[in-house]
């Protein structure tokens, strides 16, 4: 297994790279399978993010309108005691911007926010989510890893999304045309004293089914 940071000149097929968020809705072409938008977090946001301690990194799991992500992730912030600078305001007003752009491209007035400090190996395995599509943004840590799998195998070169980069993933309910074979997982950092800080969204079209 060949593994490395995305380069975005040589991409598995039904990989979209885009240059803004304008260009997210390439995920709804028929053979895209995942869009990266090729992005560089500010310097000294990834400097201070990479110095807090890991215990003030903000945590939660909602459900809410996009247009409320703002307030929702600021009180993530306070209650987990992260530091009030301008580097949080920026992390704030981005996953804000990316949440809109997600619900836009899904169709949908209501998403399914994760932000999680992770050390573990979860999800470790190469898989397909049983979802329509999913938005996940790693500002802290090895980004996700994805490849594209031949008759179930776990993909033999494999690719790591830059740290800030955000990539959307088409799920199993969304019908791949064509199948695409390509998979993802969260990578293995067990035992590296390594923190990741992950930000997921899913689309919600119903909030009676919304767990």
């Amino acid at each position: 297994m060949n593994i490395a940071t995305a380069e975005f000149t040589a991409q598995p097929a039904g990989v979209s790279v885009v240059s803004d968020t304008d260009g997210m809705q390439s995920f709804c072409e028929p053979a895209c399978a995942a869009a990266i938008w090729d992005r560089a977090v500010p310097p000294d946001v990834t400097a201070w993010l990479a110095a807090l301690d890991a215990a003030v990194l903000p945590s939660g799991r909602m459900v809410l309108k996009a247009n409320d992500v703002t307030q929702a992730v600021q009180h993530l912030c306070d209650t987990a005691g992260m530091p009030d600078t301008e580097h949080r305001n920026w992390l704030v007003d981005d996953i804000a911007t990316l949440a809109c752009a997600f619900a836009d491209v899904m169709q949908v007035n209501f998403v399914r926010l994760r932000l999680q400090a992770i050390t573990t190996n979860a999800c470790r395995k190469f898989h397909l989510d049983a979802i329509t599509g999913r938005l996940v943004c790693t500002y802290r840590g090895l980004g996700t890893q994805y490849g594209t799998s031949v008759q179930g195998d776990d993909p033999e070169n494999v690719f790591t999304v830059p740290t800030g980069a955000p990539i959307l993933l088409r799920g199993s309910v969304w019908p791949p045309e064509p199948a695409s074979g390509l998979l993802h997982r969260s990578p293995p950092i067990e035992g590296t004293g390594e923190t990741r800080l992950v930000f997921v969204l899913d689309p919600i079209s119903d909030l009676n089914e919304a767990e």
